[in-house]
């Protein structure tokens, strides 16, 4: 069932993103969610969405950008459908609507960084022409 896939705007649309995306970030508090989304738009985050039955049922949260090594580009924070509506190909749907809008936005790339465990995640972006290209170091501050 192909599902409609919008920009996530009003305060409204955005609370309703949270259960999905709590399946991503658990660590994220429902009571903080709003305003993390609403700081992160300041420097450029965009949520969407598709729903079904008035229920959200993946998510993406994204940000163009542009650097040295990749030109403009989309950068994927966030991708997530939810576990009961997975293999319905949302997944698909979402990953296509964020290419087809970076293409909008003149990207000349789509990127997204994947934690080693979720080993799903990674052929379901292999099956959709996302080969893993670079390993992401990171330490905390």
């Amino acid at each position: 069932m192909k599902s409609k896939i919008q920009l996530a705007n009003t305060d409204a649309q955005i609370d309703g993103c949270c259960a999905v995306m709590q399946q991503l970030r658990p660590h994220i508090n429902t009571e903080d969610f709003l305003s993390r989304v609403r700081l992160q738009q300041t420097s450029g985050y965009r949520l969407a969405y598709a729903a079904q039955q008035d229920k959200v049922v993946a998510v993406a949260g994204f940000r163009i950008g542009e650097n040295l090594a990749w030109g403009r580009f989309l950068y994927t924070d966030d991708l997530v459908t939810s576990a009961d509506c997975r293999s319905n190909g949302l997944g698909t749907q979402m990953l296509d609507w964020l290419k087809s809008h970076a293409k909008q936005q003149n990207c000349d790339q789509l990127h997204l960084d994947s934690g080693f465990q979720r080993l799903d995640a990674h052929r379901f972006y292999e099956r959709e022409g996302l080969p893993k290209t670079s390993y992401h170091f990171s330490t905390e501050i």
